[in-house]
Protein backbone atom coordinates (compact mmCIF):
# COMPACT_ATOMS: atom_id res chain seq x y z
CA UNK A 1 0.00 0.00 0.00
CA UNK A 2 1.35 3.42 -0.90
CA UNK A 3 1.79 5.99 1.87
CA UNK A 4 -0.37 8.47 -0.02
CA UNK A 5 -3.68 6.88 0.81
CA UNK A 6 -5.16 4.55 3.37
CA UNK A 7 -8.13 3.90 1.06
CA UNK A 8 -5.83 2.25 -1.44
CA UNK A 9 -6.14 -1.05 0.42
CA UNK A 10 -9.76 -1.27 -0.76
CA UNK A 11 -8.57 -1.65 -4.31
CA UNK A 12 -7.65 -5.13 -5.32
CA UNK A 13 -5.94 -4.64 -8.62
CA UNK A 14 -6.03 -3.17 -12.26
CA UNK A 15 -2.25 -2.60 -12.43
CA UNK A 16 0.17 -5.25 -13.63
CA UNK A 17 -2.57 -7.44 -15.04
CA UNK A 18 -4.37 -7.88 -11.72
CA UNK A 19 -7.88 -6.63 -10.88
CA UNK A 20 -7.11 -3.64 -8.67
CA UNK A 21 -9.43 -1.28 -10.54
CA UNK A 22 -12.74 -2.24 -12.05
CA UNK A 23 -12.46 -0.13 -15.19
CA UNK A 24 -9.97 2.09 -17.05
CA UNK A 25 -11.78 5.33 -16.12
CA UNK A 26 -11.44 4.52 -12.45
CA UNK A 27 -7.74 3.78 -12.94
CA UNK A 28 -7.21 7.07 -14.81
CA UNK A 29 -8.97 9.07 -12.08
CA UNK A 30 -6.89 7.37 -9.38
CA UNK A 31 -3.65 7.89 -11.35
CA UNK A 32 -4.48 11.58 -11.88
CA UNK A 33 -5.16 11.95 -8.15
CA UNK A 34 -1.84 10.32 -7.29
CA UNK A 35 0.00 12.62 -9.70
CA UNK A 36 -1.68 15.67 -8.18
CA UNK A 37 -0.79 14.49 -4.68
CA UNK A 38 2.86 14.26 -5.73
CA UNK A 39 2.70 17.76 -7.16
CA UNK A 40 1.06 19.05 -3.96
CA UNK A 41 3.81 17.49 -1.87
CA UNK A 42 6.44 19.13 -4.07
CA UNK A 43 4.74 22.51 -3.61
CA UNK A 44 4.66 22.03 0.16
CA UNK A 45 8.39 21.23 0.15
CA UNK A 46 8.98 24.50 -1.72
CA UNK A 47 6.82 26.35 0.82
CA UNK A 48 8.79 24.80 3.67
CA UNK A 49 12.07 25.82 2.02
CA UNK A 50 10.83 29.40 1.66
CA UNK A 51 9.75 29.48 5.31
CA UNK A 52 13.10 28.07 6.39
CA UNK A 53 14.88 30.75 4.36
CA UNK A 54 12.79 33.40 6.09
CA UNK A 55 13.51 31.98 9.56
CA UNK A 56 17.25 31.66 8.88
CA UNK A 57 17.46 35.17 7.47
CA UNK A 58 15.58 36.59 10.42
CA UNK A 59 17.90 34.91 12.90
CA UNK A 60 21.03 36.00 11.01
CA UNK A 61 19.72 39.57 10.91
CA UNK A 62 18.92 39.46 14.63
CA UNK A 63 22.47 38.33 15.44
CA UNK A 64 23.98 40.96 13.14
CA UNK A 65 21.90 43.70 14.75
CA UNK A 66 22.71 42.39 18.23
CA UNK A 67 26.43 42.74 17.49
CA UNK A 68 25.80 46.34 16.39
CA UNK A 69 23.81 47.13 19.54
CA UNK A 70 20.45 47.40 17.74
CA UNK A 71 17.41 46.27 19.72
CA UNK A 72 15.56 43.08 18.81
CA UNK A 73 12.44 45.03 17.85
CA UNK A 74 14.39 47.24 15.47
CA UNK A 75 16.11 44.15 14.06
CA UNK A 76 12.72 42.61 13.26
CA UNK A 77 11.54 45.82 11.63
CA UNK A 78 14.70 45.97 9.54
CA UNK A 79 14.37 42.30 8.55
CA UNK A 80 10.73 42.61 7.52
CA UNK A 81 11.64 45.53 5.23
CA UNK A 82 14.27 43.55 3.29
CA UNK A 83 13.63 42.15 -0.15
CA UNK A 84 14.79 38.69 0.96
CA UNK A 85 12.15 38.59 3.72
CA UNK A 86 9.40 39.81 1.41
CA UNK A 87 10.35 37.29 -1.29
CA UNK A 88 10.48 34.41 1.20
CA UNK A 89 7.01 35.21 2.56
CA UNK A 90 5.62 35.71 -0.94
CA UNK A 91 7.07 32.37 -2.09
CA UNK A 92 5.72 30.62 0.97
CA UNK A 93 2.21 31.98 0.40
CA UNK A 94 2.36 31.16 -3.31
CA UNK A 95 3.48 27.56 -2.82
CA UNK A 96 1.00 26.92 -0.02
CA UNK A 97 -1.78 28.18 -2.31
CA UNK A 98 -0.61 25.91 -5.11
CA UNK A 99 -0.42 22.94 -2.76
CA UNK A 100 -3.98 23.63 -1.56
CA UNK A 101 -5.16 23.73 -5.15
CA UNK A 102 -3.44 20.42 -5.99
CA UNK A 103 -4.74 18.75 -2.81
CA UNK A 104 -8.27 19.85 -3.69
CA UNK A 105 -7.94 18.55 -7.24
CA UNK A 106 -6.54 15.26 -5.95
CA UNK A 107 -9.46 14.90 -3.56
CA UNK A 108 -11.88 15.47 -6.43
CA UNK A 109 -10.15 12.79 -8.50
CA UNK A 110 -10.12 10.32 -5.59
CA UNK A 111 -13.84 10.96 -5.19
CA UNK A 112 -14.34 10.43 -8.89
CA UNK A 113 -12.44 7.13 -8.73
CA UNK A 114 -14.56 5.95 -5.81
CA UNK A 115 -17.72 7.03 -7.63
CA UNK A 116 -16.66 5.15 -10.77
CA UNK A 117 -15.89 2.12 -8.64
CA UNK A 118 -19.34 2.19 -7.06
CA UNK A 119 -20.96 2.44 -10.50
CA UNK A 120 -19.13 -0.57 -11.89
Amino acid sequence: MSPSSTNEARYSGYRDGSERFRNPDEYEAWAAAEAMMEQARAMMREAENALELWKTGKEMNRLRCERRGISQTDAEIRWSATTTAKNAITNNNFYVSLASMYYGAAAANYSRALYLRSRA
